[in-house]
């Protein structure tokens, strides 16, 4: 069956071009696929796919047998089989670049032939997901064109240095609501102290006792928290940061 797709690019045509040919950086932007190796024009690699109640997992091949630079027209030769004997899958897909202005509409006919289980389903439900899948590939292929990093998923930080600068943001935060707990305490016991007017002796004294403690340890906890929130901070050892 023949199956007719279409998206955008949001860079220009020659741009766009060069980007589709570079295999290793679009084949993570494809949702379930993995690339395996890249050998010139050949590279091998797995996609998984859910047609139905059924989960696929092709492993496979493809190659480029047709580049052609000047028409912005590319053609992959690609072949699968399913993991757990599913069945196989091949494909001719021919890839045509439109130039829309600042933006790139790239238009996909796949002819595709299936054995096996997802032979079942029909041309309605191949189009769903092949328009689906493409859809994603195209929103994640835009978000690393908009971060212009190729190498680097958008918002990728280094873990390390992340904990070193928020170190001391939880340290403060830590020992803020400790504080914050032990003034709490402090303030109830004061409050009970206050109701024991009439109390007997042992039990006023045993309120007076905890009042000295609990405020002690609200000035303690409050003198840490100072400290926290002006301590440099400090790397985080390799498995903490792990």
């Amino acid at each position: 069956m023949q199956l007719e797709n279409s998206f955008t690019v949001p860079v220009p045509i020659d741009e766009a071009w060069r980007v589709l040919m570079d295999i290793e950086r679009i084949a993570p932007c494809m949702p379930g696929a993995a690339l395996d190796s890249v050998t010139g024009d050949d590279f091998t690699g797995r996609v998984k796919v859910k047609l139905g109640p059924i989960n696929l997992t092709y492993q496979g091949k493809a190659s480029f047998i047709e580049r052609d630079e000047a028409a912005h027209k590319a053609v992959i030769d690609a072949r699968g089989k399913d993991q757990r004997g599913n069945g196989t899958a091949a494909a001719i897909v021919t890839a045509t670049l439109a130039s829309e202005g600042q933006v790139t509409r790239v238009d996909v006919l796949t002819d595709l032939n299936i054995t096996g289980r997802p032979a079942q389903f029909g041309r309605g439900v191949m189009t769903d997901v092949g328009n689906k899948l493409l859809g994603q590939f195209a929103d994640k292929l835009s978000a690393q064109l908009a971060s212009g990093d190729a190498g680097v998923a958008p918002g990728l930080v280094d873990s390390a240095a992340a904990e070193q600068s928020q170190e001391p943001t939880v340290a403060a935060a830590a020992t803020g609501a400790a504080a914050k707990a032990a003034a709490t305490a402090a303030g109830v016991v004061e409050e009970a102290a206050a109701s024991l007017d009439s109390a007997p002796e042992p039990v006023k004294k045993a309120a007076a006792a905890a009042k000295k403690t609990a405020a002690a340890a609200a000035d303690s906890a409050a003198t840490v928290e100072a400290s926290a929130a002006t301590a440099p901070a400090k790397a985080a050892p390799a498995k903490a940061a792990k």
